[in-house]
């Protein structure tokens, strides 16, 4: 512990030592002098972010402190960054996993796309991977990798009680990377799916204020043929070539059927739950119009007088509402609602205050005139075609978040992004689309994602057995994003 300690110290006196060489190195001109301040604020969270010497919700109340004290902009406006619509549709949507979890529903959706799937090796598999993706559309990665596990290590259980361990390796090793891997890929899915989509989405927003925003419908358009074809390429490279089960295995779907026992007939709060998830879903994406090129579905709150003031963050606030509202178990004296009270408290609010801190960072970078110096930067990339360029941010990205936090790299990199997307006169979302994708896909490493860590402590796994597969799809989800978002965008 005192040495953590000692390493921690270091590494916050370093990070306040170079964010100050910086600041009285740098010259970017007469004029910019807020700017040279946003470069060593932003270089000094990047270090406590990357390093996680203090907490990341700590690191992320530097701008309150500093950007009003050194007249960068004032206390008002950089705390208005903190909340916004896009934290409403993450507390919203954080909201309505919470009432999944208490209520099991997650578990129920789980379950029983697993014994629809699982009848042989492979597709028990399959199932797994289809439950994981899923439901990390809509829930967190990590409570989505949590839950999944203990199913899964009963299966691997009872597999290795009816067959040879030799026989059962291989399975065992697919079976817990197919749920770490389907977790993350399953989180690109959605706006909601994973952090660094909401950041992109805030971001964006910042930055190019002028542009049409991104829909619900319309990200999911485009980032459900990546999800569906990485998980497709995971399946047959764990099942068919790194990790191949041999088909003598045998497997008795009674844990399976158990475990739908268990969960007993729809309850009253579980059914109460699913309608305001799918309800709430629908409403996301059909709330604008849906372009499918033949003819356009009208959006729902265009037919709304004042329609064009909702987002989907107060569509997210408005279900969460309501789980606080519909009352269960009203016919016994220990009635009450879907959700109660405490539910508040579960919401991550250093999660939170994460995003505030880079939405006010990003506010910053716009504010103060560095995004268009450092854009200005970049002026050799011009020479460089933009499939090359979209390829190499995603790879860089890839592979940076295997050590990195992704919604951290995210607040870090996306508005740096922007900046070059203006400099080199490009749509912004060749850029950035990318790169937020990419931070939901490294594989490689157990400290890459929550995801990786938990199926790792199951103690089934090696290092070797993560990184082999690993690297293969970080390459593979490296290219699969580039022709897809090159695909959907225009480079012109």
């Amino acid at each position: 512990m005192k040495r953590v300690f000692q390493a921690k110290r270091v590494t916050i006196i370093f990070s306040i030592i170079l964010s100050t060489a910086v600041y009285l190195l740098l010259e970017l001109g007469a004029g910019n002098e807020k700017a040279e301040i946003v470069a060593a604020t932003a270089t000094l969270m990047a270090l406590l972010w990357i390093t996680e010497s203090i907490p990341l919700a700590a690191t992320s109340l530097i701008p309150l402190v500093i950007f009003p004290l050194t007249g960068v902009t004032s206390a008002k406006l950089i705390s208005q960054a903190y909340i916004n619509s896009t934290i409403f549709l993450f507390i919203g949507g954080f909201i309505i996993a919470i009432a999944m979890e208490k209520w099991k529903l997650h578990k129920r959706i789980a379950v029983n796309i697993i014994n629809l799937l699982g009848n042989s090796p492979d597709r028990i598999i399959l199932g797994f991977m289809l439950a994981s993706a899923f439901i990390s559309m809509w829930i967190s990665n990590t409570a989505t990798a949590v839950m999944l596990l203990p199913i899964g290590l009963s299966v691997i259980k009872k597999v290795e009680e009816e067959n040879k361990s030799n026989d059962v390796k291989n399975f065992s090793i697919s079976l817990m990377l197919a749920i770490a891997y389907s977790c993350s890929i399953g989180g690109l899915a959605t706006p909601i799916g994973t952090p660094p989509n909401l950041v992109f989405q805030r971001v964006f927003k910042i930055n190019f204020p002028g542009y049409e925003q991104i829909t619900f419908a319309n990200w999911m358009m485009l980032a459900l043929p990546i999800m569906i074809m990485l998980l497709a390429f995971v399946w047959f490279l764990l099942t068919k070539i790194i990790y191949r089960t041999t088909d003598e295995i045998h497997f008795d779907r009674l844990i399976i059927k158990k475990e739908k026992s268990a969960l007993g007939k729809l309850k009253g709060g579980e059914r109460s739950v699913l309608i305001i998830f799918v309800a709430t879903s629908l409403l996301w994406i059909f709330r604008s119009d849906i372009d499918t090129g033949s003819f356009v579905i009208p959006g729902w709150a265009k037919l709304m007088p004042g329609g064009e003031f909702i987002d989907d963050g107060t569509v997210a606030i408005t279900m969460a509402l309501f789980l606080f509202i519909i009352p269960v178990n009203y016919s016994n004296t220990d009635g009450g609602f879907v959700l109660e009270g405490d539910a508040i408290n579960k919401i991550p609010w250093d999660i939170v205050l994460l995003f505030g801190g880079g939405f006010a960072l990003a506010y910053a970078f716009v504010d103060s005139g560095l995004s268009e110096i450092i854009g200005n930067q970049f002026v050799i990339l011009k020479e460089l075609h933009p499939y090359y360029l979209v390829l190499s941010i995603s790879l860089i990205v890839t592979f940076l978040t295997e050590l990195t936090s992704n919604t951290a790299t995210a607040q870090i990199l996306l508005p740096i992004l922007a900046s070059l997307s203006m400099e080199l006169d490009i749509n912004p979302m060749l850029l950035m689309l990318p790169a937020t994708f990419s931070l939901s896909c490294a594989f490689m490493l157990p400290v890459a994602t929550p995801p990786n860590a938990i199926v790792f402590s199951s103690g089934k796994l090696k290092i070797k057995n993560m990184a082999l597969p690993g690297v293969i799809i970080n390459l593979i989800g490296a290219v699969v994003i580039t022709i897809v978002v090159i695909m959907n965008f225009s480079i012109n």
